[in-house]
């Protein structure tokens, strides 16, 4: 579902209106459905109303993708230890502010062979607010601590709180990022329990997903005990997002 459906809903409440002979109240009505619908469009990253993002991995093999947002924190080193204790790979969307709090961390997210991506450098709370001009510095300046404190550079963006608009998605144009969203929302840092979250991974699993996690909590990490544990049980794979935007390069 992309651009089309809010063309035709626009469509719709011309007629709408025409019908009912332009009524101030229709007018109101339509008004308020149509703003509904772009908020929505704003804050879901699935529909690719503003930005096209990858979502999901389309493949036949029984595999997830496990990425983390936020960090790195203190917490991250535990994560790490769990997934190297797996053998599991993982993306890490990190925010500039946080690397260059957690450099040695950051470092050794790289060199175990995880993938990064640019989560910008300061996940503002005001990301939706923000013009052009801002969100590509927000982009740039998490390249260049990238860059400067792991001598890497990353294609991959996510969008702080999956939040997309007009202003974004020229930000990721002119910074060549490739946006990348999930399938699988865990909302670890809205939920308290553990369990309603592993069920909610666990219930919306499908070939392909990508799970939105933060290691930002003892909280997360428990439920990613748990997860792991479920995805050998499912002989489930993983992998990493760069897999997919790698194999799209070469299509």
């Amino acid at each position: 579902m992309k651009h089309y459906f809010f063309i035709l809903f626009y469509l719709f409440c011309n007629v709408f209106i025409y019908a009912f002979h332009g009524s101030f109240w229709v007018y109101i009505a339509c008004f308020l459905a149509f703003s509904a619908v772009v908020v929505w469009g704003s804050f879901h990253i699935e529909l690719g109303y503003f930005v096209n993002s990858i979502t999901h991995k389309r493949t036949r093999a029984k595999e997830v993708a496990l990425t983390f947002d936020d960090g790195p924190t203190e917490f991250t080193p535990q994560f790490l230890d769990l997934l190297k204790e797996h053998q599991i790979k993982a993306t890490f969307f990190c925010i500039g502010k946080q690397i260059e709090k957690h450099p040695e961390t950051f470092q050794r997210i790289i060199e175990e062979g995880h993938t990064i991506g640019n989560h910008t450098l300061t996940h503002s709370n005001s990301t939706g607010f923000l013009s052009a001009s801002k969100m590509i510095e927000e982009i740039e300046k998490c390249d260049d601590v990238i860059s400067k404190v792991g001598n890497i550079k990353t294609e991959l963006y996510r969008p702080p709180f999956g939040v997309t608009n007009p202003n974004i998605a020229k930000a990721i144009k002119r910074t060549h990022k490739k946006s990348i969203g999930w399938n699988v929302r865990s909302l670890d840092t809205v939920i308290d329990n553990e369990k309603k979250i592993y069920r909610r991974i666990t219930k919306g699993l499908r070939k392909g997903s990508i799970i939105l996690l933060h290691d930002t909590s003892e909280k997360t990490y428990r439920v990613l005990v748990d997860l792991l544990v479920f995805l050998e049980d499912k002989k489930y794979a993983t992998f990493t997002i760069d897999s997919i935007t790698n194999s799209k390069k070469n299509d």
